[in-house]
Protein backbone atom coordinates (compact mmCIF):
# COMPACT_ATOMS: atom_id res chain seq x y z
CA UNK A 1 0.00 0.00 0.00
CA UNK A 2 0.99 3.92 -0.42
CA UNK A 3 2.97 4.89 2.07
CA UNK A 4 3.32 8.77 2.96
CA UNK A 5 6.52 10.52 1.40
CA UNK A 6 8.44 13.66 3.62
CA UNK A 7 5.48 15.89 1.90
CA UNK A 8 3.13 13.81 2.79
CA UNK A 9 3.87 14.25 6.15
CA UNK A 10 4.77 17.42 6.26
CA UNK A 11 1.20 18.59 4.68
CA UNK A 12 -0.58 16.49 6.90
CA UNK A 13 1.52 17.69 10.29
CA UNK A 14 1.06 21.29 9.26
CA UNK A 15 -2.72 21.00 8.53
CA UNK A 16 -2.96 19.69 12.20
CA UNK A 17 -0.93 22.07 13.58
CA UNK A 18 -3.11 24.69 11.64
CA UNK A 19 -6.33 23.18 12.71
CA UNK A 20 -5.11 22.90 16.79
CA UNK A 21 -4.72 26.99 16.56
CA UNK A 22 -8.20 27.37 14.66
CA UNK A 23 -10.13 25.34 17.08
CA UNK A 24 -8.40 26.58 20.20
CA UNK A 25 -9.62 29.93 18.81
CA UNK A 26 -13.00 28.76 18.59
CA UNK A 27 -12.94 27.09 22.48
CA UNK A 28 -11.96 30.87 23.81
CA UNK A 29 -14.75 32.70 21.59
CA UNK A 30 -12.13 34.44 19.46
CA UNK A 31 -13.90 32.37 16.20
CA UNK A 32 -18.00 32.46 16.61
CA UNK A 33 -19.85 28.80 14.96
CA UNK A 34 -20.28 30.59 11.45
CA UNK A 35 -16.79 31.73 11.09
CA UNK A 36 -15.46 28.23 12.54
CA UNK A 37 -17.63 26.51 10.37
CA UNK A 38 -15.86 26.16 7.17
CA UNK A 39 -12.28 25.49 8.94
CA UNK A 40 -13.77 22.89 10.64
CA UNK A 41 -15.61 20.97 7.58
CA UNK A 42 -12.28 21.89 5.52
CA UNK A 43 -10.91 19.39 8.40
CA UNK A 44 -13.43 16.88 7.81
CA UNK A 45 -15.14 17.86 11.30
CA UNK A 46 -19.06 18.21 10.89
CA UNK A 47 -21.54 19.63 13.54
CA UNK A 48 -24.16 16.79 13.89
CA UNK A 49 -27.75 16.74 16.12
CA UNK A 50 -25.91 15.99 19.62
CA UNK A 51 -22.27 16.41 19.01
CA UNK A 52 -19.46 17.25 16.28
CA UNK A 53 -18.95 13.90 14.05
CA UNK A 54 -15.62 13.22 12.24
CA UNK A 55 -14.95 11.76 9.10
CA UNK A 56 -11.93 9.95 8.95
CA UNK A 57 -10.60 9.54 4.67
CA UNK A 58 -9.67 6.11 3.82
CA UNK A 59 -8.08 6.44 0.54
CA UNK A 60 -10.02 3.77 -2.10
CA UNK A 61 -11.06 1.92 0.82
CA UNK A 62 -7.63 0.72 2.06
CA UNK A 63 -6.19 0.15 5.66
CA UNK A 64 -3.16 -1.61 7.51
CA UNK A 65 -3.27 -3.31 10.26
CA UNK A 66 -1.59 -0.48 12.10
CA UNK A 67 -3.62 2.30 11.27
CA UNK A 68 -6.89 -0.03 11.78
CA UNK A 69 -5.53 -0.29 15.39
CA UNK A 70 -5.32 3.12 15.41
CA UNK A 71 -8.89 4.08 14.70
CA UNK A 72 -9.86 1.41 17.14
CA UNK A 73 -7.57 3.49 19.82
CA UNK A 74 -9.60 6.79 18.82
CA UNK A 75 -12.83 5.12 19.26
CA UNK A 76 -12.15 3.91 22.43
CA UNK A 77 -10.23 7.07 24.10
CA UNK A 78 -12.23 9.98 22.19
CA UNK A 79 -15.52 8.20 21.15
CA UNK A 80 -17.73 5.53 22.58
CA UNK A 81 -16.18 2.95 21.75
CA UNK A 82 -17.24 2.40 18.29
CA UNK A 83 -16.60 3.56 14.64
CA UNK A 84 -19.16 4.12 11.50
CA UNK A 85 -17.65 2.70 7.78
CA UNK A 86 -19.53 4.65 5.37
CA UNK A 87 -20.60 4.18 1.82
CA UNK A 88 -17.47 6.27 0.96
CA UNK A 89 -14.79 3.77 1.95
CA UNK A 90 -14.26 6.19 5.29
CA UNK A 91 -14.70 5.88 9.18
CA UNK A 92 -16.55 8.23 10.80
CA UNK A 93 -16.47 9.44 14.83
CA UNK A 94 -20.06 10.56 16.09
CA UNK A 95 -19.15 11.44 19.76
CA UNK A 96 -15.83 13.41 19.46
CA UNK A 97 -14.80 16.65 22.26
CA UNK A 98 -14.26 19.67 20.19
CA UNK A 99 -11.43 19.93 22.20
CA UNK A 100 -10.13 16.40 21.76
CA UNK A 101 -9.90 16.28 17.34
CA UNK A 102 -6.77 18.06 16.73
CA UNK A 103 -5.22 15.50 19.47
CA UNK A 104 -7.07 13.08 17.20
CA UNK A 105 -5.85 14.21 13.81
CA UNK A 106 -2.42 13.91 15.25
CA UNK A 107 -2.71 10.34 16.14
CA UNK A 108 -4.27 10.31 12.61
CA UNK A 109 -1.02 12.00 11.17
CA UNK A 110 1.14 9.48 13.42
CA UNK A 111 -0.13 6.47 11.04
CA UNK A 112 -0.46 8.07 7.85
CA UNK A 113 -4.06 8.98 8.29
CA UNK A 114 -5.89 12.55 7.87
CA UNK A 115 -9.59 14.02 7.17
CA UNK A 116 -8.67 16.42 4.76
CA UNK A 117 -11.21 16.99 1.65
CA UNK A 118 -13.86 14.36 2.94
CA UNK A 119 -15.82 17.82 3.34
CA UNK A 120 -15.95 20.91 1.22
CA UNK A 121 -16.65 21.55 -2.26
CA UNK A 122 -13.74 20.19 -3.23
CA UNK A 123 -12.76 16.79 -4.55
CA UNK A 124 -13.42 14.00 -1.76
CA UNK A 125 -12.17 10.69 -0.77
CA UNK A 126 -11.45 8.63 -3.82
CA UNK A 127 -13.03 5.62 -3.97
CA UNK A 128 -12.29 2.47 -5.73
CA UNK A 129 -13.32 -1.35 -6.25
CA UNK A 130 -12.62 -2.78 -2.48
CA UNK A 131 -11.34 -6.52 -4.57
CA UNK A 132 -8.60 -4.38 -6.47
CA UNK A 133 -5.44 -6.01 -7.25
CA UNK A 134 -7.09 -9.78 -6.14
CA UNK A 135 -10.15 -10.49 -8.61
CA UNK A 136 -9.89 -12.26 -11.40
CA UNK A 137 -11.88 -10.58 -13.94
CA UNK A 138 -9.65 -7.22 -13.31
CA UNK A 139 -7.93 -5.35 -16.71
CA UNK A 140 -5.90 -3.70 -14.38
CA UNK A 141 -5.40 -2.63 -10.90
CA UNK A 142 -7.11 0.85 -10.48
CA UNK A 143 -5.49 1.74 -7.06
CA UNK A 144 -2.54 3.23 -8.95
CA UNK A 145 -4.17 5.30 -10.41
CA UNK A 146 -6.29 6.35 -7.53
CA UNK A 147 -3.86 7.06 -5.45
CA UNK A 148 -2.05 9.38 -8.30
CA UNK A 149 -5.19 11.03 -8.35
CA UNK A 150 -5.36 11.74 -4.91
CA UNK A 151 -2.05 13.42 -4.60
CA UNK A 152 -2.90 15.83 -7.58
CA UNK A 153 -6.13 16.61 -5.97
CA UNK A 154 -4.79 16.89 -2.46
CA UNK A 155 -5.16 20.97 -1.26
CA UNK A 156 -5.16 21.20 -6.03
CA UNK A 157 -5.47 25.64 -5.31
CA UNK A 158 -7.98 25.58 -8.35
CA UNK A 159 -10.81 23.36 -7.07
CA UNK A 160 -10.60 23.63 -3.54
CA UNK A 161 -13.86 25.72 -3.95
CA UNK A 162 -15.42 24.13 -6.50
CA UNK A 163 -19.70 24.62 -7.03
CA UNK A 164 -20.25 21.75 -5.17
CA UNK A 165 -18.46 18.55 -3.56
CA UNK A 166 -16.95 16.47 -5.99
CA UNK A 167 -16.14 12.39 -6.17
CA UNK A 168 -14.41 10.25 -8.29
CA UNK A 169 -14.34 6.18 -8.54
CA UNK A 170 -12.18 3.69 -10.34
CA UNK A 171 -12.97 0.37 -11.57
CA UNK A 172 -10.16 -1.93 -13.27
CA UNK A 173 -12.17 -4.77 -13.60
CA UNK A 174 -15.08 -6.04 -16.22
CA UNK A 175 -17.63 -6.06 -13.08
CA UNK A 176 -18.02 -2.92 -12.00
CA UNK A 177 -17.93 -2.97 -8.06
CA UNK A 178 -16.85 0.77 -7.33
CA UNK A 179 -20.63 2.25 -8.32
CA UNK A 180 -18.50 4.57 -10.63
CA UNK A 181 -21.68 5.02 -12.78
CA UNK A 182 -22.85 7.05 -9.92
CA UNK A 183 -20.05 9.70 -9.12
CA UNK A 184 -19.19 13.01 -10.85
CA UNK A 185 -16.51 11.64 -12.73
CA UNK A 186 -15.89 7.46 -13.00
CA UNK A 187 -13.21 5.70 -14.36
CA UNK A 188 -13.42 2.39 -15.86
CA UNK A 189 -10.04 0.61 -16.95
CA UNK A 190 -10.39 -0.56 -20.50
CA UNK A 191 -8.36 -1.78 -23.31
CA UNK A 192 -8.82 -0.34 -26.73
CA UNK A 193 -8.30 -2.15 -29.80
CA UNK A 194 -5.25 -2.12 -30.24
CA UNK A 195 -4.69 -4.19 -26.61
CA UNK A 196 -3.57 -0.97 -24.63
CA UNK A 197 -4.65 -0.36 -21.28
CA UNK A 198 -6.51 2.96 -20.31
CA UNK A 199 -9.98 4.65 -19.01
CA UNK A 200 -13.27 4.78 -20.17
CA UNK A 201 -14.49 7.78 -18.68
CA UNK A 202 -17.89 8.66 -17.22
CA UNK A 203 -19.55 11.97 -16.08
CA UNK A 204 -22.48 13.35 -14.19
CA UNK A 205 -23.11 10.51 -12.34
CA UNK A 206 -24.78 10.91 -8.26
CA UNK A 207 -27.73 10.28 -6.50
CA UNK A 208 -29.57 12.76 -3.91
CA UNK A 209 -32.09 15.14 -4.95
CA UNK A 210 -31.82 14.28 -8.63
CA UNK A 211 -30.32 11.23 -8.98
CA UNK A 212 -28.52 10.24 -12.55
CA UNK A 213 -26.12 7.76 -14.37
CA UNK A 214 -23.10 9.08 -15.58
CA UNK A 215 -22.69 9.24 -19.58
CA UNK A 216 -19.93 8.14 -21.38
CA UNK A 217 -17.81 11.29 -22.19
CA UNK A 218 -14.73 9.68 -23.67
CA UNK A 219 -14.20 6.22 -24.95
CA UNK A 220 -10.93 6.24 -24.30
CA UNK A 221 -8.28 8.40 -22.45
CA UNK A 222 -4.79 6.99 -22.51
CA UNK A 223 -3.02 6.32 -18.85
CA UNK A 224 -0.63 9.04 -19.31
CA UNK A 225 -3.49 11.25 -19.49
CA UNK A 226 -5.46 10.49 -16.74
CA UNK A 227 -4.74 13.77 -14.67
CA UNK A 228 -4.57 16.16 -18.05
CA UNK A 229 -7.81 14.83 -18.96
CA UNK A 230 -9.74 14.96 -15.36
CA UNK A 231 -8.22 18.93 -15.22
CA UNK A 232 -10.14 19.85 -18.42
CA UNK A 233 -13.19 18.75 -17.07
CA UNK A 234 -12.50 19.75 -13.91
CA UNK A 235 -11.99 23.41 -15.32
CA UNK A 236 -14.96 23.55 -17.54
CA UNK A 237 -17.00 22.53 -14.02
CA UNK A 238 -15.57 24.68 -12.25
CA UNK A 239 -15.83 27.54 -14.96
CA UNK A 240 -19.37 26.76 -15.86
CA UNK A 241 -20.89 25.04 -12.72
CA UNK A 242 -24.06 26.97 -11.16
CA UNK A 243 -23.12 28.45 -7.94
CA UNK A 244 -26.40 30.17 -7.88
CA UNK A 245 -28.11 27.41 -6.89
CA UNK A 246 -27.82 24.68 -4.11
CA UNK A 247 -29.73 21.96 -5.95
CA UNK A 248 -28.20 22.61 -9.05
CA UNK A 249 -24.54 22.89 -8.69
CA UNK A 250 -23.40 19.09 -9.26
CA UNK A 251 -21.85 18.31 -12.44
CA UNK A 252 -24.46 16.36 -13.50
CA UNK A 253 -26.79 19.52 -13.73
CA UNK A 254 -24.32 21.12 -16.07
CA UNK A 255 -23.93 17.86 -18.00
CA UNK A 256 -27.76 17.66 -18.37
CA UNK A 257 -28.37 21.77 -18.86
CA UNK A 258 -25.54 21.68 -21.66
CA UNK A 259 -26.25 18.45 -22.98
CA UNK A 260 -23.14 15.63 -23.65
CA UNK A 261 -22.25 16.88 -26.83
CA UNK A 262 -21.96 20.32 -25.71
CA UNK A 263 -20.11 19.43 -22.63
CA UNK A 264 -17.79 17.28 -24.46
CA UNK A 265 -16.92 19.81 -26.67
CA UNK A 266 -16.06 22.14 -24.01
CA UNK A 267 -13.60 19.31 -22.45
CA UNK A 268 -11.76 18.56 -25.84
CA UNK A 269 -11.45 22.25 -25.93
CA UNK A 270 -9.86 23.04 -22.63
CA UNK A 271 -7.56 19.77 -23.21
CA UNK A 272 -5.98 21.09 -25.94
CA UNK A 273 -4.57 23.42 -23.76
CA UNK A 274 -3.61 20.92 -20.78
CA UNK A 275 -3.23 17.47 -22.83
CA UNK A 276 0.73 18.47 -23.07
CA UNK A 277 1.54 20.06 -19.82
CA UNK A 278 3.43 18.59 -17.01
CA UNK A 279 0.37 16.72 -15.56
CA UNK A 280 1.09 13.88 -18.39
CA UNK A 281 1.98 10.88 -16.31
CA UNK A 282 5.60 9.53 -17.69
CA UNK A 283 5.77 5.46 -17.52
CA UNK A 284 8.38 6.17 -15.04
CA UNK A 285 5.93 7.90 -12.56
CA UNK A 286 3.17 5.38 -12.71
CA UNK A 287 5.81 2.86 -11.80
CA UNK A 288 7.32 4.58 -9.08
CA UNK A 289 3.73 4.59 -7.84
CA UNK A 290 2.32 1.52 -8.84
CA UNK A 291 5.62 -0.07 -6.95
CA UNK A 292 3.19 0.72 -4.52
CA UNK A 293 0.67 -2.27 -4.93
CA UNK A 294 2.94 -5.09 -6.22
CA UNK A 295 1.29 -8.43 -5.50
CA UNK A 296 1.75 -10.20 -2.04
CA UNK A 297 4.76 -13.13 -1.58
CA UNK A 298 1.70 -15.69 -2.26
CA UNK A 299 2.39 -19.32 -1.82
CA UNK A 300 2.47 -21.62 -5.14
CA UNK A 301 -0.72 -23.62 -3.84
CA UNK A 302 -1.96 -26.26 -6.30
CA UNK A 303 -3.33 -28.75 -3.98
CA UNK A 304 -7.06 -28.79 -2.29
CA UNK A 305 -6.47 -28.77 1.47
CA UNK A 306 -8.40 -32.08 2.76
CA UNK A 307 -8.97 -30.78 6.42
CA UNK A 308 -10.93 -27.31 4.74
CA UNK A 309 -13.05 -30.07 2.36
CA UNK A 310 -13.43 -31.95 5.87
CA UNK A 311 -14.62 -28.77 7.89
CA UNK A 312 -16.87 -27.42 4.62
CA UNK A 313 -18.79 -31.13 4.81
CA UNK A 314 -19.35 -31.24 8.59
CA UNK A 315 -20.11 -27.50 9.23
CA UNK A 316 -23.16 -26.05 7.80
CA UNK A 317 -22.42 -22.36 9.15
CA UNK A 318 -19.17 -22.29 8.14
CA UNK A 319 -20.07 -23.99 4.68
CA UNK A 320 -22.69 -21.03 4.36
CA UNK A 321 -20.35 -18.65 5.49
CA UNK A 322 -17.59 -19.79 2.84
CA UNK A 323 -20.42 -19.39 0.39
CA UNK A 324 -21.79 -16.61 0.60
CA UNK A 325 -18.81 -14.34 2.40
CA UNK A 326 -16.34 -15.58 0.23
CA UNK A 327 -14.96 -14.90 -3.05
CA UNK A 328 -12.71 -16.23 -5.73
CA UNK A 329 -9.19 -14.81 -5.67
CA UNK A 330 -6.90 -14.54 -8.41
CA UNK A 331 -4.27 -16.57 -7.58
CA UNK A 332 -5.08 -20.53 -7.02
CA UNK A 333 -5.56 -21.71 -2.74
CA UNK A 334 -6.52 -18.07 -2.16
CA UNK A 335 -9.87 -16.59 -1.27
CA UNK A 336 -11.30 -12.95 -0.77
CA UNK A 337 -13.18 -12.63 2.43
CA UNK A 338 -16.14 -9.94 3.16
CA UNK A 339 -16.22 -9.55 6.87
CA UNK A 340 -20.06 -8.50 7.30
CA UNK A 341 -20.73 -5.24 9.63
CA UNK A 342 -24.48 -6.51 9.38
CA UNK A 343 -25.12 -8.01 12.40
CA UNK A 344 -28.82 -8.48 13.38
CA UNK A 345 -29.32 -5.81 16.64
CA UNK A 346 -26.23 -3.35 15.40
CA UNK A 347 -26.62 -0.50 13.30
CA UNK A 348 -25.47 -1.13 9.04
CA UNK A 349 -21.23 -0.33 9.42
CA UNK A 350 -20.66 0.01 13.30
CA UNK A 351 -18.02 -1.55 14.65
CA UNK A 352 -16.75 -1.63 18.06
CA UNK A 353 -12.60 -0.91 19.23
CA UNK A 354 -12.48 -4.20 20.10
CA UNK A 355 -13.76 -5.68 16.92
CA UNK A 356 -11.10 -3.20 15.16
CA UNK A 357 -8.10 -4.74 17.62
CA UNK A 358 -9.47 -8.41 16.29
CA UNK A 359 -10.13 -8.05 12.75
CA UNK A 360 -6.11 -6.09 12.52
CA UNK A 361 -4.77 -9.20 14.29
CA UNK A 362 -6.28 -11.48 11.80
CA UNK A 363 -5.38 -9.16 8.90
CA UNK A 364 -1.80 -9.73 10.61
CA UNK A 365 -2.17 -13.32 10.76
CA UNK A 366 -4.10 -14.46 7.50
CA UNK A 367 -3.96 -11.97 5.06
CA UNK A 368 -0.47 -9.90 4.58
CA UNK A 369 -1.57 -7.04 7.55
CA UNK A 370 -4.01 -5.14 4.88
CA UNK A 371 -8.17 -4.39 5.34
CA UNK A 372 -10.03 -3.23 2.79
CA UNK A 373 -13.25 -0.77 3.15
CA UNK A 374 -16.05 -1.36 0.71
CA UNK A 375 -18.82 1.15 0.04
CA UNK A 376 -21.33 -1.11 0.93
CA UNK A 377 -20.15 -0.22 4.78
CA UNK A 378 -18.44 -4.25 4.96
CA UNK A 379 -14.43 -5.08 5.42
CA UNK A 380 -12.25 -7.11 3.27
CA UNK A 381 -9.54 -9.47 4.40
CA UNK A 382 -8.54 -9.47 0.44
CA UNK A 383 -5.65 -12.09 0.43
CA UNK A 384 -6.61 -15.46 2.31
CA UNK A 385 -4.74 -18.77 2.30
CA UNK A 386 -8.50 -21.39 1.64
CA UNK A 387 -6.54 -23.97 3.86
CA UNK A 388 -6.79 -20.63 6.56
CA UNK A 389 -10.29 -20.32 6.13
CA UNK A 390 -12.27 -22.38 9.10
CA UNK A 391 -9.15 -21.13 11.36
CA UNK A 392 -10.06 -17.91 10.01
CA UNK A 393 -14.06 -18.18 10.34
CA UNK A 394 -14.31 -19.43 14.10
CA UNK A 395 -12.51 -16.36 14.96
CA UNK A 396 -14.09 -13.76 13.18
CA UNK A 397 -17.26 -15.94 14.69
CA UNK A 398 -15.88 -15.47 18.36
CA UNK A 399 -16.38 -11.61 17.51
CA UNK A 400 -19.68 -11.51 16.32
CA UNK A 401 -18.15 -10.99 12.55
CA UNK A 402 -19.45 -13.97 10.93
CA UNK A 403 -22.77 -13.14 10.08
CA UNK A 404 -22.97 -15.34 6.73
CA UNK A 405 -25.08 -12.30 4.97
CA UNK A 406 -23.01 -10.95 2.29
CA UNK A 407 -25.35 -10.08 -0.66
CA UNK A 408 -28.47 -10.87 1.25
CA UNK A 409 -31.48 -9.37 1.95
CA UNK A 410 -29.60 -8.47 5.56
CA UNK A 411 -26.58 -6.95 4.05
CA UNK A 412 -28.66 -3.69 4.10
CA UNK A 413 -26.87 -0.44 3.45
CA UNK A 414 -27.92 2.17 5.66
CA UNK A 415 -26.89 6.10 6.66
CA UNK A 416 -26.64 7.51 10.11
CA UNK A 417 -30.19 9.12 9.61
CA UNK A 418 -31.84 11.22 12.31
CA UNK A 419 -30.18 9.28 15.23
CA UNK A 420 -27.29 11.60 14.32
CA UNK A 421 -27.70 13.72 10.96
CA UNK A 422 -29.60 17.38 10.97
CA UNK A 423 -30.03 16.89 7.38
CA UNK A 424 -32.23 13.97 8.07
CA UNK A 425 -36.12 13.64 7.90
CA UNK A 426 -36.46 10.45 9.51
CA UNK A 427 -34.78 7.20 11.05
CA UNK A 428 -32.99 4.84 9.02
CA UNK A 429 -30.75 2.73 11.71
CA UNK A 430 -34.01 1.45 13.74
CA UNK A 431 -35.54 0.54 10.55
CA UNK A 432 -32.88 -1.01 9.08
CA UNK A 433 -32.12 -3.03 11.84
CA UNK A 434 -35.94 -3.80 12.49
CA UNK A 435 -35.89 -5.38 9.23
CA UNK A 436 -33.20 -7.30 9.49
CA UNK A 437 -34.42 -8.64 12.68
CA UNK A 438 -37.90 -9.66 11.00
CA UNK A 439 -35.82 -11.75 8.29
CA UNK A 440 -33.32 -13.47 10.20
CA UNK A 441 -33.94 -16.68 8.84
CA UNK A 442 -31.13 -17.79 6.52
CA UNK A 443 -32.54 -20.52 4.35
CA UNK A 444 -34.79 -17.76 3.36
CA UNK A 445 -32.58 -15.23 3.08
CA UNK A 446 -30.93 -17.62 0.76
CA UNK A 447 -33.58 -19.03 -1.40
CA UNK A 448 -34.42 -15.36 -1.98
CA UNK A 449 -31.16 -14.74 -3.86
CA UNK A 450 -28.84 -11.74 -4.24
CA UNK A 451 -31.34 -8.54 -2.75
CA UNK A 452 -29.84 -5.03 -2.58
CA UNK A 453 -31.61 -3.09 0.15
CA UNK A 454 -30.68 0.35 0.68
CA UNK A 455 -32.23 2.88 3.14
CA UNK A 456 -31.81 6.88 3.47
CA UNK A 457 -32.84 9.25 6.09
CA UNK A 458 -33.69 12.34 3.46
CA UNK A 459 -33.29 13.11 -0.06
CA UNK A 460 -29.61 13.60 0.19
CA UNK A 461 -29.43 9.67 -0.51
CA UNK A 462 -25.99 8.97 1.56
CA UNK A 463 -27.72 5.27 2.19
CA UNK A 464 -27.62 5.19 -1.83
CA UNK A 465 -31.36 4.62 -1.93
CA UNK A 466 -32.03 5.23 -5.24
CA UNK A 467 -29.62 2.20 -6.23
CA UNK A 468 -31.14 -0.50 -3.68
CA UNK A 469 -33.12 -2.93 -5.50
CA UNK A 470 -35.47 -2.01 -3.18
CA UNK A 471 -34.78 1.77 -1.89
CA UNK A 472 -36.41 3.10 1.32
CA UNK A 473 -36.53 6.91 1.55
CA UNK A 474 -37.20 8.13 5.01
CA UNK A 475 -39.44 11.23 4.59
CA UNK A 476 -41.06 13.88 6.95
CA UNK A 477 -45.56 14.39 6.91
CA UNK A 478 -46.41 17.38 9.12
CA UNK A 479 -43.68 16.09 11.55
CA UNK A 480 -44.24 11.88 11.56
CA UNK A 481 -41.87 9.96 9.75
CA UNK A 482 -42.81 7.82 6.78
CA UNK A 483 -40.94 5.69 4.13
CA UNK A 484 -41.11 5.81 0.28
CA UNK A 485 -40.29 2.44 -1.56
CA UNK A 486 -38.75 2.60 -4.51
CA UNK A 487 -37.87 -0.36 -7.43
CA UNK A 488 -35.58 -1.38 -9.68
CA UNK A 489 -32.24 0.39 -8.91
CA UNK A 490 -28.76 -1.04 -9.77
CA UNK A 491 -25.04 0.15 -8.99
CA UNK A 492 -23.30 -1.99 -11.74
CA UNK A 493 -23.09 -2.89 -14.87
CA UNK A 494 -26.98 -2.50 -15.47
CA UNK A 495 -26.72 0.65 -13.75
CA UNK A 496 -30.89 2.12 -12.53
CA UNK A 497 -32.32 4.07 -10.89
CA UNK A 498 -35.17 2.69 -8.60
CA UNK A 499 -38.30 4.39 -9.53
CA UNK A 500 -41.02 5.24 -6.71
CA UNK A 501 -44.09 2.91 -6.54
CA UNK A 502 -46.63 5.02 -4.38
CA UNK A 503 -47.74 6.39 -1.63
CA UNK A 504 -45.06 6.15 1.82
CA UNK A 505 -45.41 3.64 4.67
CA UNK A 506 -45.55 4.79 8.54
CA UNK A 507 -43.00 2.77 10.23
CA UNK A 508 -44.94 0.25 11.44
CA UNK A 509 -46.06 -0.47 7.87
CA UNK A 510 -43.23 -0.78 6.45
CA UNK A 511 -42.03 -4.34 7.12
CA UNK A 512 -45.33 -5.85 5.98
CA UNK A 513 -45.01 -3.90 2.52
CA UNK A 514 -41.53 -6.12 2.10
CA UNK A 515 -43.24 -9.10 3.23
CA UNK A 516 -45.58 -8.78 0.24
CA UNK A 517 -43.03 -7.44 -2.16
CA UNK A 518 -41.19 -10.13 -1.37
CA UNK A 519 -44.30 -12.65 -1.58
CA UNK A 520 -45.21 -11.55 -4.91
CA UNK A 521 -41.47 -12.23 -5.53
CA UNK A 522 -41.07 -15.57 -4.67
CA UNK A 523 -44.22 -16.33 -6.27
CA UNK A 524 -43.74 -15.07 -9.49
CA UNK A 525 -39.95 -15.73 -9.99
CA UNK A 526 -38.44 -18.05 -12.75
CA UNK A 527 -35.83 -21.03 -11.90
CA UNK A 528 -32.41 -19.12 -11.30
CA UNK A 529 -34.31 -15.67 -11.07
CA UNK A 530 -32.94 -12.77 -8.54
CA UNK A 531 -35.40 -10.11 -7.37
CA UNK A 532 -34.21 -7.63 -9.85
CA UNK A 533 -34.85 -10.19 -12.78
CA UNK A 534 -38.23 -10.92 -11.86
CA UNK A 535 -38.86 -6.72 -11.34
CA UNK A 536 -37.50 -6.26 -14.74
CA UNK A 537 -39.56 -8.99 -16.44
CA UNK A 538 -42.58 -8.13 -15.03
CA UNK A 539 -42.69 -4.45 -14.77
CA UNK A 540 -42.99 -2.48 -11.11
CA UNK A 541 -47.30 -2.47 -11.86
CA UNK A 542 -48.25 -6.03 -10.30
CA UNK A 543 -45.37 -5.10 -7.86
CA UNK A 544 -46.74 -2.04 -6.97
CA UNK A 545 -50.60 -3.72 -6.84
CA UNK A 546 -49.77 -6.55 -5.03
CA UNK A 547 -47.90 -3.84 -2.20
CA UNK A 548 -51.01 -1.74 -1.99
CA UNK A 549 -54.09 -4.35 -2.46
CA UNK A 550 -54.96 -4.18 0.94
CA UNK A 551 -54.44 -0.86 2.00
Amino acid sequence: MYRYNDLDATIVRERVAQFRGQVQRRLTGELSEDEFRPLRLMNGLYLQLHAYMLRVAIPYGLLSSRQLRTLAHIAEKYDRGYGHFTTRQNIQYNWPKLVDVPDILAELAAVEMHSIQTSGNCIRNISADHFAGVIADEIEDPRPYAEITRQWSTFHPEFSYLPRKFKLAFSGATQDRAAVAFHDIGFRTVKNDRGEVGFAVYVGGGMGRTPMIGKLVREFVEKKHLLTYTEAIMRVYNEFGRRDHLFKSRIKILVHELGLEEFRRLVEDEWAYTKDSALVLTDAEIARVAAFFTPHPYEKITEPVAAFEQAKSENKAFAAWFAHNTHAHKVPGYRIVSISLKKTGIAPGDVTDAQMRAIADLADAYSFGEIRATHEQNLVLADVRQSDLFELWKKLDGQGLASANIGTLQDIICCPGLDYCSLANARSIPIAMEIAEHFDRLDYLYDLGELKIKMSGCINACGHHHVGHIGILGVDKKGEEFYQITLGGSASDDAAIGQIIGPAFSRDAIIPALERLLGYYVTTREEGERFLDTLRRVGIKPFKEHVYANN
